[in-house]
């Protein structure tokens, strides 16, 4: 829950957001298929107990969805959508409730200004509490979205369980807008990760299990793209196009690990898109899903 203190949008505020690790069952490929090739798996190949980011009211009271379910139809992965504007202070209130692995784990965020303190990030002998949050701790980071900070960005676990934790789909996304900047009638957060087997939208493979996405014609849509892992990959969304800063237009993008962008175009394409990886290879293992454009 994000809690602005007196502000108007175009202000800078002090936000605070509530976030938790938490364990979690997940299942890579829910229905068991992939949607077009028709080809099957067992739960044995999909589900794995891991730990999730999720969003919290004050004082981590009670759980909350990671995000709207107009925006999206599954949860928990990727962790809460974090919204900011240029200017304002965050707070984020942090608490390890991995009670099933008992690891370590921390939040390090991308795009921000902060301390040291502040970082995330487990170095022995260097870091503090913040890179390593144990079971039961909480821990609160203190951010400051800066003129530079305008965009979209990753969070992850930065600490000693790092990379068993990336591999579950312990990271999520900031999206910080200029002071004055208009928010988009829909926002679609796409994280392309490698999980186990499979290349994974937002934790899910194959269509029929990845994020069904969903606009009406005429609506300001923004696509918020991030990469997670040790590989690259390329966005495309079928029968689309949008304008770079330079105001060349293009249908595919590329990006490598930790690397994010957003695109953002006003609907105009009714009809069923996919979206997916255009490295082949990862949308055969999973990473294409289903646009839905409505007519008004």
């Amino acid at each position: 829950m994000l809690i602005a203190a007196s502000a108007t949008p175009a202000e800078a505020a002090v936000r605070h957001v509530w976030v938790a690790a938490v364990p979690a069952s997940w299942n890579i490929v829910p229905n068991g298929r992939d949607g077009i090739t028709g080809a099957t798996f067992e739960p044995a190949q999909t589900v794995f107990p891991t730990v999730v980011y999720r969003r919290y009211t004050k004082r981590w009271r009670r759980p909350l969805r990671n995000a709207p379910v107009a925006n999206v139809d599954h949860n928990l992965i990727p962790g809460p959508l974090i919204h900011a504007r240029v200017g304002d202070r965050l707070r984020i209130h942090f608490k390890n409730m991995d009670r099933t692995l008992r690891n370590p784990h921390s939040m390090h965020f991308h795009g921000v200004s902060y301390k040291p303190s502040s970082d995330g990030a487990y170095v022995p002998g260097f870091s503090g509490k913040d890179g390593n949050v144990r079971p039961g701790q909480s821990y609160t980071y203190r951010l400051t979205a800066g003129p530079d900070s305008a965009g979209v960005w990753p969070y992850h676990d930065h600490s000693p369980s790092m990379h068993h934790s990336l591999e579950g789909g312990l990271w999520g996304a900031l999206s910080i807008r200029g002071r004055h900047e208009r928010r988009p009638d829909r926002e679609f957060v796409t994280v392309f990760a490698p999980m186990g087997d499979f290349q994974t939208i937002n934790g899910r493979a194959f269509v029929g299990n990845t994020p069904v996405l969903r606009a009406r014609v005429g609506d300001r849509v923004q696509w918020d793209v991030l990469a997670i892992g040790s590989e690259h990959h390329t966005f495309h969304v079928h029968g689309h196009r949008w304008r770079t800063a330079a105001g060349v237009p293009e249908d595919t993008r590329t990006l490598g690990p930790a690397e994010s962008f957003r695109v953002t175009w006003r609907e105009d394409a009714p009809g069923t898109w996919l979206y997916h990886c255009h490295v082949e290879q990862h949308m055969e293992r999973g990473m294409i899903g289903i646009f839905q454009v409505a007519k008004r």
